[in-house]
């Protein structure tokens, strides 16, 4: 199902938290709102969950206004992962019980969903005793048993050790597509947005500065905020506005070029890297294993690949 957002405004403390007069969310699709801390991705989400009431506007669901307090088809992954001090099992069965859920149908719900996540030999553990990495892939299978047209997550990946981290990352995709329905993910890491999203919305504080499908989002980024959130360095360079990937910079002659000077290098093993400086700005530039080294001070010459040319 779609999720539409006309005038929608939320205040807290006189404070503007979110202002966002138009929005659609497609359905079946994952949307991933990307924005720094403090911007109002959280609060986007609990106003579509109904966990919070707009100042001004609305919010619909498939076609249906949201009224906070009333109960909707909707599965919600917070960032906080709150458990009872009962099994898992228990824990993921709570929701059911609470959705009405047929006894008889309770079981195969959370066998399919705790084997799809990978967590069947934890059933029977106590959930408050997870590692954070068995905690979040208890929380996925919680809200996969619900079997929801619409599931909201809330930085789904945060708190976890590097390891972790990057085999969740690489099981997610997967994970999202067992959902079968529409999901918005929430997140501050651009890794995440463009390894997981179909859309982006890029919110900066309270207002949607960007929002598509993640190619046009990604190659046409439009202002430096929106730039530097998708992991691009901006550069002012002859009175242009440019983003640059850094892992795209290379040393030598190309298509498009800078003059940057040298700062500091550094032996990464495997290739030197250089810290430099181009018309102010700090990059990082690949330096190839079979070139010889810069020095400090050498000003050298730099390219890339690709770059966006900024309109504001």
């Amino acid at each position: 199902m779609d999720v539409r957002v006309e005038g929608l405004r939320f205040e807290r403390s006189g404070r503007v938290v979110l202002d966002v007069p138009s929005l659609v969310i497609r359905a079946d699709r994952t949307t991933v709102i990307l924005g720094p801390n403090g911007a109002g991705k959280t609060t986007l989400l609990r106003l579509i969950a109904g966990l919070e009431r707009p100042t001004a506007g609305r919010v619909a669901v498939g076609g249906v206004d949201v009224v906070p307090g009333r109960r909707q088809d909707i599965a919600f992954v917070f960032q906080e992962l709150v458990f009872l001090r009962q099994s898992v099992r228990e824990n993921l069965e709570l929701g059911l019980k609470l959705r009405e859920v047929p006894r008889e149908e309770r079981e195969d719900r959370i066998v399919s969903a705790a084997r799809l996540v990978g967590i069947e030999p934890l059933l029977d553990r106590r959930a408050n005793e997870l590692s954070g990495g068995e905690a979040r892939r208890v929380s996925i299978a919680r809200a996969l048993c619900l079997r929801s047209s619409l599931v909201l997550l809330d930085e789904p990946l945060s708190g976890l050790d590097p390891g972790t981290y990057a085999r969740l990352l690489d099981e997610w995709p997967r994970l999202l597509h067992a959902f079968g329905a529409t999901s918005i993910l929430v997140t501050h890491n651009h890794t995440e947005a463009i390894r997981l999203a179909e859309d982006i919305v890029v919110i900066v504080e309270g207002r949607v500065r960007a929002a598509g499908d993640r190619r046009t989002v990604f190659l046409d980024p439009g202002d430096a905020a929106v730039a530097q959130l998708l992991g691009y360095t901006v550069l002012t360079v002859g009175g242009r506005r440019l983003a640059v990937r850094q892992e795209e910079l290379r040393r030598g002659p190309g298509q498009i070029e800078f003059r940057g000077e040298v700062e500091d290098v550094h032996d990464l093993v495997d290739h030197v890297e250089a810290l430099c400086t181009i018309a102010g700005t700090r990059v990082r530039v690949r330096i190839p294993s079979d070139a010889a080294p810069p020095s400090r001070g050498e000003r050298i010459l730099i390219h890339a690949h690709r770059v966006c040319e900024l309109r504001t």
